[in-house]
């Protein structure tokens, strides 16, 4: 594993069941203190990927090393302790309705540490205040926007300080100017922490502005292509081209795999 690689992904392949593979023998590895983008078509894995880094399934074969050390998802006491040291903002928020804007910010505060109530409020009113939400702070989930709601989930996810932020669809269901404010955060958060940040997105404008590595997957769990935003940008590889460019037409198929329509139908094929 190299020094400046956080996350490494060794040959993994995973699947929910022995008849689909969602990963396929992929090697990768993430750079501390970077901004990585996972991009992809919908079902290629990213979401998956960022599941077995959090521990929350195994690998079928193959490693998956958090700062030289290996997931081990039978291993509760390393799980929570690796996961201290992560945070995750989910692709809906996952907050808790019944709680205040503040209680859910809280929350893992009192859950993983002893500190005082006193100095978690401080610390929450400045996470709130990174994210331009310490005004909101007494506000119900339910009388916050959803722009607003995906801001207080990544003042949770900052809340312990975490060396590795994990983004899933953070720009989905966002007008326009709440997704500048969601990516702008994602790139300042990133340089002023120094932790390393994993952007799960279908969006390319947004993970090409804000991004130092890409790494695009394609169904089948296989690596398409790697490299800088411009890397990207500038490929000539089809399936690359296309994906960046959103073409319709390319190596990847509008229809998934089907007999032809004629068979389905019971007349015969012309």
């Amino acid at each position: 594993m190299k020094p400046d690689a956080l996350i490494e992904i060794d040959h993994v392949t995973f699947g929910y069941d022995a008849s689909r593979l969602i990963l396929d023998g992929i090697s990768l590895e993430f750079p501390r203190g970077k901004v990585t983008a996972i991009l992809g078509s919908s079902g290629c894995g990213k979401t998956t990927l960022l599941r077995l880094i959090a521990g929350v399934h195994g690998t079928n074969s193959g490693r998956v090393m958090f700062d030289g050390e290996p997931i081990d998802v039978r291993n509760r006491a390393q799980l929570f302790r690796l996961r201290r040291r992560l945070g995750m903002l989910f692709q809906f928020g996952a907050l808790f309705t019944d709680l205040t804007v503040f209680e859910n910010v809280a929350f893992p505060l009192r859950e993983h540490t002893d500190l005082p109530e006193p100095l978690v409020r401080d610390i929450v009113l400045m996470k709130l205040n990174a994210v331009g939400l310490r005004g909101a702070a007494g506000l119900r989930i339910g009388e916050v926007s959803g722009g607003m709601a995906r801001r207080i989930a990544l003042a949770r996810a900052i809340a312990l300080d975490p060396e590795l932020i994990m983004y899933d669809e953070p720009f989905a269901g966002l007008d326009l100017i709440s997704m500048g404010v969601a990516a702008k955060l994602i790139r300042t958060l990133n340089d002023v922490t120094g932790s390393t940040s994993l952007v799960v997105s279908h969006d390319v404008p947004q993970c090409m502005a804000i991004s130092d590595h890409v790494v695009l997957m394609a169904n089948g769990g296989r690596i398409v292509a790697q490299g800088t935003p411009a890397e990207l940008m500038a490929s000539h590889d089809p399936e690359t081209r296309q994906f960046t460019r959103g073409e319709p037409d390319g190596p990847v198929k509008f229809h998934y795999p089907a007999p032809d329509i004629a068979v389905d139908f019971g007349v015969a094929a012309p």
